[in-house]
Parts: structure tokens; C-alpha cells; sequence
């Protein structure tokens, strides 16, 4: 019974974190890294198709973005979910191939007009379809045998529709563990979506630190907060321009958007338009829009029953194309837009960056966690000019953050949702949190609540029978690789997973005919004649 960690070890994203138990391989979340990538994860243990099942907490890509690559790689297993998560990873892993693709066009557009060696997409769309056959979802609070020993229950996390938490319990021969994986954390009192479910008692519990290390202070007062910014903008006759993720934070400013329009906190401009500027975020609206009744909260539900969409109104426009987006530019009206990424590292939202940062007038509000080496992590800290599309912006437009409104849980729910638990666990691992966090927040559990915390970096393994580390990862900062170096070692990794399958076939290929194994050497050898380098 074994736990490697893999994956937002002293970082905040691409979460993914191995168990070994009852002769299974079981991934629990499957991330993309984003933004600044600080230490160098370890590879997969083993082949992608030794793995059995992936637990998905939920759809963000930092969770879920590899899920398709594995899939490529040969994993053929189950995907566990809830209902809600498959649904939103039903457009988020699409949209994330087809980035992917796009940005494989336009570089191997300059590789081949440099020489420079082909740029391959860490998937495609058809990984991505053939990913999305392969959930299975199910509600909160039922357990589910996902193999013989090994039980899966989903508890609400409170931070995206159809966030979980998740419970595996494991009997081994006679020894049995329960190992909690809290997922990301939600905030309290949010638009929309429930507070965290209080946990289920486990012997070990993997807990996020990404606030792990503040306070966010008493609530504020949301409407009151953003009608005030949307008003000073606009009486300057400028744009208010809010990086918000298309999936969570969008819906969420709709629904504060809303309450402005019905409660006329807008003097002057009382017809301002609403932009949501993302096709994907335009799809997720939809989603949240589709009956999901059993993850909304009570306010949500009572709006519904009244016959009341919570995240629309007169105003709101939903702009999909190309020629949409690039439209909302050349509008002088003052306007909000609401684009994608969160983050600004990618998506429509740079463009409206470029024509707005330069702006006296207009605002840019962040909504949502920045993380370190993002573009919306370097306005936040001050920078004066910033680069977008080869050109040097300066920066005059008002920089603000909506305070409060973050998606996760600040360290004192995260104390409280651990303090709650009946019986204290044996043990608590710290991820998904920036190099200092996660030690800071190991360091708080164990002073306020008398609990044993470490923070693991990749690689680390743990056996949950003694609860002792047996082997240490190596911790290896980052080499700074140039696009065309970092998208070369992702090929060359699912070579190598194809090398190891080929292996496997191999070893399993001993009880057939010398005819046969004849064949099947000749063929590996024309392959290998066909790449060979002379």
C-alpha cells in the first residue's frame, strides 16, 4: 500500500498523485502544469497503460488537462467523477487540444520557416473525445467499489461545480486505510455553489495549501465591492476588463453582475453591455444553466424555483467568433468583459489586455489566485510595461483585485475543515501550494492541531501501512527551456512510453509461434530501419 507524489509538490498546479494498493495502479488527478513550473517533477513510475483508474476531483485543467495525453499513451481504465465535473471536462479537455493544436500550427509555421525541427501537441482533439469515454460519474456520499478492496465516495469540496473530495478505502489483506485527497478547498458563502462538506474521518489526509499561508478577512460585501469599481470606470469612459476562469468565476461575476442590474448600483450608465468574451466560457454558463440542481445552494435553488436565471440578464452578451471578440474592441462604449484565462497566460483575454493596459481609463480586475510567473501575477506585483504579442505595453489602466472573492479555502478553513474531523489522522501531506506554503501550512497544522504534516516534494513515496517515507524524490529546480526544447522532451516522453508498451508486448508475446515472433521481429525491425539515425 504505497503513495508517490507526482505532480503540485511545493507547486500549485498540475496535481497528481499515485496509489499502489490490492495489485492496482490508481491516479488521483491528473494536471496540467501552469504558469511557473519551480522544481522538476518525476516521471510516471510506470507505463500509462499499467495504470487502472483516475479519481478526478474536478475539472480545472490544472487537475485534469493530462488526462487526455495519458489516454494517448495507451491508459485505457475508468475515469471517476461526479456528474457535473464530466460535463465541464466535456468542453474544458476539448478546448484544452484544441489550444494545444493551434499552438502546434502556428509553431511549426516558424519551424519551417527556420529549419528548426517539428512542433508536435501534447494530444489532440481525439485523445481528448476518446478521454471523455471513459468517465464514469456518480453523486456525492456513495461509496462505490471501484475494484475488489478499494472503495470511492465523492464529498463536496465546495469549490467548482462538482467538486469533490474523495475517500479510498482500501482493505489489504488485513489492514485497512482510509486516504483522503481534499481536492481544492472552496471558500465560504460563494455565488452559486455550496460550502465545503465537512470531512469523513481518514487515517491519512492529502490537503491543498494554495491560501495556506492567509487570512482572506471577514466577507465583503461582493456587489457593493465590484459596482463600485464598474462605476468609477465607467465614469472615466473606460472599459473594466476582469481575467476571470471560464469555468467557476465567470458564472460567478454573472451572478454579481445581476444582482447590480436589479438593484440599480449603476448611475448613469445604466445600460452598460456585458461581454463574456470565451467560447468555452459561454459553454460552461450553459452547463451551469442545465439543471445541476444537486451542487447549487440554497439561494441559488430558491432563485430557480422563482423562475429566475441567477447568471443572466438584459446586457449580457456571449461572444464566440473571432470577428465577435475582435468587434468588442472597436465598441467606444464603456462595457465590462469578462474573457479567459484567469491567469492572462493564454486565451482572448491578451488581446483585450493589449488594447486596454495602455488605457488611463479603463480597469483591469483581478478576480482569482495569480500564480507566480503569470502575466496577471506580474500587474498585480506592479509591473510597469509588459510584452503581448511581440509589443512593449505600458501599463496606465487601473490595476484592482476584487478582495475575498478567491475560490479556495484561506488557512484557517482549511484548519477548521482538518479540526473537524472526529478521530485526528495519522498523518496529513501538504500540496498544492507555492515552495514556502506548503511548509508553512505543514508547520501550522502540526502547532494548532497537534497533527503530524510534512510537505513531500515529486517523487516522494510513502508506505501507508507503517506510515514511513521509502523513497525520496529528487528536488531539482527547474532548467529555464526554451518552447521548442520544453515541446520536444513531451514527444520524446510518449516515444518512450510507447518503447516501454512495446516492451510489455514483448514480454507477453513468449507463448506464440515461431512464425509469428518471426513476423513480429521482422516488423519492430523495418520500424526501427525507418528511424534509424546513420
Amino acid at each position: 500500500m504505497k503513495l508517490t507524489f507526482l505532480g503540485a509538490a511545493h507547486e500549485v498546479t498540475g496535481s497528481c498523485t499515485l496509489l499502489e494498493t490490492c495489485g492496482r495502479h490508481i491516479l488521483i488527478d491528473c494536471g496540467m502544469e501552469q504558469g511557473a513550473d519551480i522544481y522538476e517533477n518525476c516521471d510516471l513510475p510506470i507505463a500509462p497503460n499499467q495504470i487502472d483508474a483516475i479519481c478526478l476531483t474536478h475539472a480545472h485543467i490544472d487537475h485534469s488537462g493530462l488526462i487526455p495525453a495519458m489516454v494517448a499513451q495507451g491508459f485505457k481504465g475508468p475515469i471517476y467523477s461526479t456528474e457535473a465535473a464530466r460535463r465541464l471536462c466535456n468542453i474544458m479537455l476539448r478546448d484544452s487540444a484544441h489550444i494545444q493544436e493551434s499552438e502546434a500550427e502556428w509553431r511549426n509555421r516558424k519551424a519551417q520557416r527556420s529549419g528548426e525541427p517539428a512542433y508536435e501537441p501534447i494530444y489532440t482533439t481525439a485523445d481528448a473525445i476518446n478521454a471523455l469515454t471513459q468517465f464514469k460519474s456518480y453523486h456525492y456520499g456513495v461509496p462505490v467499489q471501484i475494484f475488489d478492496g478499494i472503495t470511492l465516495c465523492f464529498s463536496d469540496a465546495g469549490h467548482l461545480l462538482g467538486s469533490a473530495s474523495i475517500l479510498l478505502t482500501v482493505q489489504e489483506h488485513d489492514q485497512t486505510r482510509k486516504i483522503l485527497f481534499s481536492g481544492d478547498l472552496g471558500n465560504i458563502d460563494r455565488p452559486l455553489i455550496r460550502d465545503p462538506s465537512m470531512p469523513p474521518d481518514a487515517d491519512y489526509v492529502i490537503i491543498e495549501s494554495t491560501y495556506g499561508d492567509r487570512l482572506h478577512g471577514a466577507r465583503p460585501d461582493y456587489v457593493t465591492q465590484l459596482a463600485h469599481i464598474m462605476q468609477e470606470t465607467f465614469d472615466r469612459g473606460g472599459n473594466l476588463v476582469i481575467p476571470a476562469f471560464a469555468i467557476g468565476r465567470t458564472q460567478e461575476l454573472l451572478y454579481l453582475i445581476r444582482i447590480i442590474l436589479e438593484r440599480h448600483l449603476i448611475q448613469g450608465h445604466e445600460d452598460f453591455p456585458v461581454y463574456v468574451d470565451s467560447p468555452l466560457a459561454v459553454e460552461a454558463t450553459k452547463i451551469y444553466a442545465d439543471g445541476l440542481v444537486e451542487y447549487y445552494d440554497e439561494e441559488t435553488l430558491a432563485l430557480i424555483e422563482q423562475g429566475i436565471d441567477p447568471i443572466s440578464f438584459p446586457g449580457l452578451r456571449l461572444s464566440i467568433t473571432s470577428e465577435e471578440s475582435r468587434a468588442i474592441n472597436f465598441d467606444t462604449t464603456p462595457k465590462v468583459i469578462l474573457s479567459a484565462s484567469g491567469m492572462c497566460e493564454a486565451g482572448r483575454i491578451r488581446h483585450h489586455l493589449k488594447h486596454n493596459l495602455w488605457r488611463s481609463d479603463s480597469t483591469v480586475l483581478f478576480v482569482g489566485y495569480q500564480a507566480e510567473g503569470t502575466l496577471g501575477r506580474k500587474l498585480i506585483d506592479g509591473a510597469t510595461n509588459v510584452r503581448l504579442f511581440g509589443e512593449e505595453i505600458h501599463v496606465q489602466a487601473a490595476i484592482a483585485t476584487l478582495e475575498g472573492i478567491s475560490g479556495h479555502a484561506d488557512r484557517n478553513m482549511l484548519l477548521g475543515w482538518l479540526g473537524a474531523m472526529k478521530e485526528k489522522p495519522r498523518q496529513v501531506f501538504v500540496n498544492h501550494g507555492d515552495d514556502t506554503n506548503c511548509d508553512l501550512f505543514a508547520g501550522a497544522i502540526t502547532d494548532q492541531l497537534g497533527i503530524c504534516a510534512i510537505a513531500p516534494y515529486s517523487g516522494d513515496e510513502y508506505d501507508l501501512i507503517t506510515g514511513q517515507c521509502t523513497a525520496k524524490g529528487k528536488i531539482v529546480k527547474v532548467t529555464k527551456l526554451s518552447d521548442g526544447r520544453r515541446r520536444g522532451n513531451a514527444a520524446f516522453d510518449r516515444l518512450v512510453s510507447a518503447g516501454k508498451r512495446l516492451l510489455e508486448v514483448i514480454q507477453v508475446s513468449r507463448g506464440l509461434s515461431n512464425k509469428e515472433l518471426a513476423k513480429f521481429a521482422d516488423q519492430i525491425h523495418s520500424l526501427c530501419d525507418k528511424y534509424i539515425r546513420k
